[in-house]
């Protein structure tokens, strides 16, 4: 029988609440439909906020700024996994094989801040700013997630032999310029960046989560959504994620409705191996987890598909602990998953690659732990990708 520990602060636990109304999960409790109502007004807000600020750009009030390279813009409509971090490293990986100098650049999600009192001091002293976080300068990587940021951390570590420089700042045209200058690089990859208007984008690849494309169709904060589905249009291609390959006529239909002409391209993020920790273990191929009993835990904002990947290999849960979205781990969490695995009597832990960063490596487990490890695989109009490939990096 599965144990599912649920040892959350109540702050956590509010969170999630909050989460589960969001994503129309919460049982309609008085208390649910009040917070509802709340964030419905405050979504009718946002979008109007949101429809003005494009409205800025469109009309040149505001202007963005071209780098004079090819700028990738992956990115969604909404929040949450959508898959992007895979898309991202695959065109990095491929375009570089094309023997094009990548630089990935992101905000550095919950990445560690510049403190507030050193910023107003550096602006009362008129001194320049510091340069962005270098993750990855294409040959070694020179931070770690607490300070870069998980999936920035992530990919400088999967793609640093491909020679893929990996820049951390909020501002990505200051980012994109340090890059071009200190790097050379001729192709920069803004991840999750569709939202981001300053930089000018040369084409811009939409990812649409098959499973759940725009929630109950509201911006923030009542449903997913950061911009209006309408904005679909923005979109050079349109990438199906989480796909099972299976047609989905009307999801297809309500994206032509405001994108005719993107070419749509299905994929799917396809579990490869179990891979140690740490160095001192080999990996494990997906099949030897037939039959085995296994903990996981993890610490993403959907982990339900996580541990359906570890059950559709055959492995028996024996253990399951979940935290909060970018949970940083301390001693004392990770003592109660080790004992929880223990008494349930694992063989070893599973948790997923972006939990995988946040863990020490001073860390010495009673058992082994490894990481799922996920690829994206195009399901559909394959050509379609090697187009978008070559047309980057004609």
């Amino acid at each position: 029988m599965e144990v599912l520990q649920d040892k959350r602060s109540p702050g956590e636990r509010f969170e999630q609440f909050v989460t589960d109304v969001i994503y129309d999960r919460a049982k309609m409790s008085p208390a649910a439909r009040a917070l509802a109502a709340f964030l419905r007004a405050l979504s009718v807000l946002f979008e109007r906020i949101v429809r003005l600020r494009f409205l800025l750009y469109r009309t040149r009030i505001l202007r963005d700024t071209p780098l004079g390279c090819k700028v990738v813009v992956v990115g969604n409509l909404t929040v949450g996994g959508t898959g992007k971090t895979p898309v991202v490293e695959k065109m990095a990986r491929v375009m570089a094989s094309h023997g094009r100098k990548v630089a990935i650049l992101s905000r550095g999600y919950k990445s560690k801040k510049e403190p507030l009192l050193r910023r107003i001091l550096r602006w009362l002293n008129l001194a320049s700013r510091p340069a962005p976080r270098i993750v990855s300068d294409g040959k070694n990587v020179l931070l770690g997630a607490e300070i870069a940021g998980d999936e920035p951390y992530m990919l400088a570590r999967n793609l640093v032999s491909c020679g893929v420089c990996v820049v951390v700042d909020r501002d990505r045209v200051y980012a994109g310029e340090y890059a071009i200058r200190h790097f050379g690089v001729d192709v920069i990859i803004l991840d999750d960046g569709m939202q981001y208007l300053p930089l000018r984008g040369s084409i811009n690849l939409l990812l649409v989560d098959k499973t759940n494309p725009f929630g109950n169709g509201n911006l923030l904060p009542r449903g997913i959504l950061r911009e209006p589905v309408e904005h679909l249009k923005r979109g050079s291609y349109i990438f199906l994620t989480k796909s099972d390959g299976n047609p989905n006529p009307a999801l297809v239909e309500r994206i032509r409705k405001y994108n005719p002409d993107a070419e749509i391209i299905e994929c799917t993020h396809q579990p490869k191996r179990l891979c140690a920790v740490f160095g001192d273990m080999p990996d494990i191929e997906l099949g030897e987890m037939r039959g085995r009993r296994v903990a996981t835990f993890s610490g993403i904002a959907t982990p339900d598909k996580f541990e359906e990947f570890v059950r559709r290999y055959g492995a028996r849960i024996a253990y399951n602990r979940r935290f909060s979205d970018h949970h940083r781990f301390s001693e004392k969490d990770l003592g109660e998953v080790f004992e929880g695995a223990r008494l349930a009597g694992a063989e070893f832990i599973v948790t997923t690659e972006k939990d995988m960063v946040r863990l020490s490596r001073d860390l010495k487990p009673p058992i082994p732990i490894y990481y799922l490890r996920l690829e994206i695989e195009i399901l559909s109009d394959h050509d379609s990708f090697e187009s978008a490939v070559e047309r980057i990096c004609a």
